[in-house]
């Protein structure tokens, strides 16, 4: 197997839609890496396990870790890449830090699984990090380190509070579940029931749902909404439809089911998100 070594940054962050890896071979690095797939579905290994990661997935490296990614299926994923070394937070607590939270890179979990507002606040704190590292507006170091600090508390409380059990790990990729992924990520905007995918698969539906949960962390209902309602986002940021028009779009059938899922996931209603987060 070809393993090769990078020397990491002190700090490194960018977000990415790709078709493959730009480092396809399995490397380690001197530094801490976490990995936040924004959408898509793709196959990571972690040592000697592989977890298959679908959109809302975070994934903590520790240092000289030995990974690789594969995107299988060869459809476009986007994905956050954040890496650093531990000296880039020594002097934001000169006296040092009263919570270990580097302790969560050791702890043999790299799979953690997020709620939707969880997955929210994640990526917020993402793209105000990309926002500082990329425009470098005055202060932007010392507020980088503040905003790394919160991930990395939110991260140890989340799995001091997650029994190891909750980890989602396969030594046999199931190719099944990648195709579902796939399918559910081209026709999210359709009706889509358990019965109707289990069907059109050749799987029970006992089975299915069984085997979906364990594959990707998430029930099929979960990731059906997840996928909706980053669509949604996209849609009411970079757009002016109605909000009415958008639930329809991503395949919500009432506006009152599209608002209570929304806020579920993100803690704010529709029009408050567009408010708060618009682009033009």
């Amino acid at each position: 197997m070809e393993t090769n070594f990078y020397e990491a940054s002190t700090f490194y962050i960018d977000r990415e839609r790709k078709f493959q890896s730009s480092m396809p071979a399995h490397h380690y690095h001197n530094g801490y890496e976490i990995f936040y797939l924004v959408s898509g579905d793709i196959c990571y290994f972690i040592d000697d396990k592989a977890y298959q990661a679908v959109s809302g997935a975070l994934l903590i490296i520790d240092m000289n870790e030995i990974h690789k990614l594969v995107n299988s299926s060869g459809a476009s994923f986007e994905r956050v890449t954040l890496e650093f070394k531990k000296d880039f937070l020594d002097d934001l607590f000169p006296c040092g830090l009263t919570v270990d939270v580097m302790s969560s890179f050791s702890r043999g979990r790299p799979f953690v699984k997020l709620s939707g507002q969880e997955m929210s606040f994640v990526e917020r704190l993402l793209d105000q990090m990309i926002h500082e590292f990329t425009k470098m507006p005055e202060g932007y170091e010392p507020n980088l380190k503040t905003l790394l600090f919160q991930l990395l508390l939110f991260i140890h409380r989340k799995m001091s509070a997650s029994p190891a059990a909750d980890q989602t790990a396969v030594n046999s990729i199931h190719k099944k579940t990648f195709e579902i992924v796939d399918y559910v990520n081209r026709h999210y905007d359709e009706k889509l029931t358990i019965e109707q995918i289990s069907s059109r698969f050749y799987i029970s539906p006992s089975h299915f749902c069984k085997t979906f949960r364990k594959s990707t962390g998430f029930t099929f209902t979960e990731y059906l909404n997840n996928v909706r309602i980053k669509e949604a986002k996209v849609l009411l940021t970079g757009g002016s439809d109605k909000v009415a028009n958008i639930a329809d779009t991503v395949g919500f059938e009432s506006l009152t089911h599209f608002g209570r899922i929304f806020k579920e996931f993100t803690g704010l209603s529709p029009l408050k998100y567009r408010q708060q987060y618009k682009t033009f």
